[in-house]
């Protein structure tokens, strides 16, 4: 297998976290702009003044940029190791797939319960990624 196959699901998960990061200044300027929050409550991140529903997508953002620092590290691991094969694409794959059924639940409903389920989820692919290599190299 192609070792840049392993970069697709990396790219997509970025281009996803760009999507989201779009969401904020949208977000913040619409809350303003209709009196829900002042300016300076943005000026050390976020103020207590800020709806939830503005605050959510800053939230969020920071979740993409927490635990997939731990896939993007295991993908390039891979490749320089030139160990990616199907079963590490497929799981690179899933893990995209649980971390936008994540953000969907999170920036949607926001079901604490199926937020949960999904992001628990989206950890064992992880976990398996991280274990299958470190059992490659054993």
């Amino acid at each position: 297998m192609n070792s840049s196959s392993i970069f697709l699901p990396m790219a997509a998960l970025a281009v996803w976290t760009l999507m989201v990061l779009l969401i904020l200044p949208y977000k913040r300027l619409m809350a303003v702009k209709h009196r829900r929050a002042k300016v300076n409550d943005f000026k050390f991140g976020e103020s207590a003044n800020v709806p939830a529903d503005v605050s959510i997508p800053n939230r969020h953002l920071m979740n993409l940029l927490e635990l997939p620092v731990l896939f993007y590290v295991a993908c390039l691991t891979l490749v320089a190791m030139h160990s990616v094969d199907t079963v590490f694409v497929a799981l690179a794959w899933a893990f995209f797939v649980a971390r936008v059924a994540h953000s969907f639940v999170h920036l949607t409903y926001n079901n604490v319960i199926h937020r949960l389920q999904i992001f628990a989820l989206s950890n064992f692919i992880l976990t398996m990624i991280w274990l299958r290599l470190v059992f490659s190299l054993l």
